[in-house]
């Protein structure tokens, strides 16, 4: 990092840091709360599937032997009910970021963010452990809870991504953000831990554990969190030493002497800009939800994070649930060794943000490294019976899958919710990442089905092959941007040859 940029960080407040830390460990424990499902898959099978009696059990009929917790006659109905909860989470999701976004440009962040916090915590609670303590099983009640909790649970994300780029200026943002959207990995991690911690007393144990916990970091939020500078007095004048990503992807960032000047003008008119939307929050007027849906590159990012989110989230619900299947191997260390795509995920999020703060540019960094993903994917499917190869293949994987989902996420939906199109109206950050994070759910929702339904039919390996047919579908989405962006690079350099 550059020392214009370390100088810049220490004229942060401990406002900022606050800020960082509360809005990153809200999603941390979020996202170990939504890990536990995914970690404890196989237990929850065997549970609702009857056990195999031996021969000289007696021949009564199936009425007379089912138990009123075995929901379903085998496994293979059991994994495709999996699938389909997770369909239908995410389904709700995707629905329920469509209107959170919109309600957090217009509601106290505070507030929604802590209700859906406490709220999805008691879901989870009932979901997995009341249930079970209480002998209650049924599809339609598993059903009707999950799309509550996809519901409640996405009216955190769009809100933490506004109190972020609240906090925190334009220049720099791929580096800061690229940290801190490290939480969901973070947060995976976390709960694959916590999971496996308990999972000897049974599954229940872990749901119980991980909604206590996001609860109580509800609570911490809602006495603790400010959502903008404005509360405390504060403005955003401290910009980074890194190169700024220009929303006007057509103009150079690195030109000759007359025109840096010019930029750095302009450069300086949009903080004073972005401070005056701080300056007056309550006032400005939000920007309608079709509106957001227009701005330039919402949609073709939107569309490319649905088939890269497909991905992701693929490897958020199934991970333990293969390694523990396909290799044989505990459900506790499944658990564990899918840490390491999470690893991978949080350094790759970090560096390829750094990179793209450099560069100034955002889409050729995602092209390369999704091409990449492509090969690593191929080489993932065919991943030997060892653990330490498969931990350094998967950390391979997370690196080129989860850095790209980060920055769309975080990074780029920022960039998007304050671009020159909507100078004049602050109050589009939330419904914009609502809107690109809730088109990445639904192409996610629509992918989990899909993964059982392959699996079942036609074996992991042909399951590997469409996330490679999604990866690249994504670079398909996002090929105008990387052109863009690459003709502006190459005008830079011709711009330079002149000069010298």
């Amino acid at each position: 990092m550059p020392p214009s940029c370390c100088g810049c960080l220490s004229q942060y407040t401990h406002h900022h840091l606050v800020a960082f830390l509360l809005t990153f460990f809200s999603y941390v424990f979020l996202h170990a709360s939504r890990k536990t499902f995914s970690n404890v898959k196989v237990s929850i099978s065997a549970q609702w599937t009857p056990t195999p009696q031996n021969g000289s059990a007696p021949a009564f009929s199936p009425g007379e032997t089912w138990e009123k917790n075995r929901l379903f006659e085998n496994e293979e109905q059991a994994t495709l009910f999996l699938g389909a909860l997770d369909t239908i989470f995410l389904f709700s999701y995707a629905v329920g970021l469509y209107l959170s976004g919109v309600i957090g440009d217009r509601v106290n962040l505070r507030y929604v963010l802590c209700f859906g916090l406490c709220g999805s915590a008691a879901v989870d609670f009932v979901f997995g452990t009341l249930t079970e303590w209480l002998h209650i099983y049924n599809v339609y009640l598993y059903c009707s809870l999950w799309v509550l909790n996809g519901l409640l649970q996405s009216t955190v994300w769009p809100c933490v991504v506004a109190v972020m780029a609240n906090w925190f200026g334009k220049t720099g943002r791929g580096f800061v953000f690229g940290l801190w959207s490290a939480c969901a990995s973070v947060g995976n991690i976390l709960g694959a831990f916590l999971a496996s911690s308990v999972l000897k007393y049974g599954y229940e144990y872990a749901f119980l554990v991980t909604s206590v916990v996001q609860f109580g970091g509800g609570v911490v939020l809602f006495f603790g969190l400010l959502t903008s500078p404005n509360e405390v007095g504060l403005s955003m004048d401290c910009q980074t030493g890194l190169c700024p990503v220009d929303t006007d992807t057509n103009r150079p960032l690195i030109s000759n002497k007359e025109e840096e000047e010019e930029e750095k003008e302009e450069e300086e008119e949009d903080d004073v800009q972005d401070r005056h939307y701080r300056s007056v929050q309550g006032s400005s007027k939000a920007v309608g939800f079709f509106q957001a849906f227009c701005l330039p590159g919402v949609l073709p990012y939107s569309l490319a994070f649905a088939c890269l989110k497909l991905v992701n989230y693929s490897f958020f619900f199934w991970l333990p649930f293969y390694l523990s299947n396909n290799y044989g191997w505990k459900e506790a260390e499944a658990d564990r060794l899918s840490m390491w795509y999470d690893v991978g995920g949080i350094i790759g999020g970090t560096v390829q943000g750094l990179v793209t703060d450099f560069l100034g540019k955002r889409a050729p960094v995602l092209a390369i490294s999704l091409t990449l993903a492509m090969a690593s994917l191929v080489g993932y499917s065919h991943s030997p019976n060892d653990k330490t190869i498969n931990a350094v293949l998967l950390a391979i994987t997370g690196f080129f899958i989860g850095g790209p989902s980060n920055m769309i996420s975080s990074a780029i939906s920022a960039d998007l919710g304050r671009q020159e199109a909507i100078r004049g109206s602050r109050e589009a950050l939330a419904t914009v990442t609502g809107i690109v994070d809730g088109t990445g759910s639904i192409g996610a929702a629509g992918g989990q089905y899909l993964v059982s339904l392959i699996e079942s039919k036609l074996g992991w390996i042909y399951v590997f092959y469409f996330f490679v047919v999604m990866t690249g579908g994504s670079i398909v989405f996002i090929t105008p941007l990387i052109l863009t962006e690459v003709r502006a690079m190459w005008r830079e350099r011709q711009t330079r040859h002149h000069q010298l």
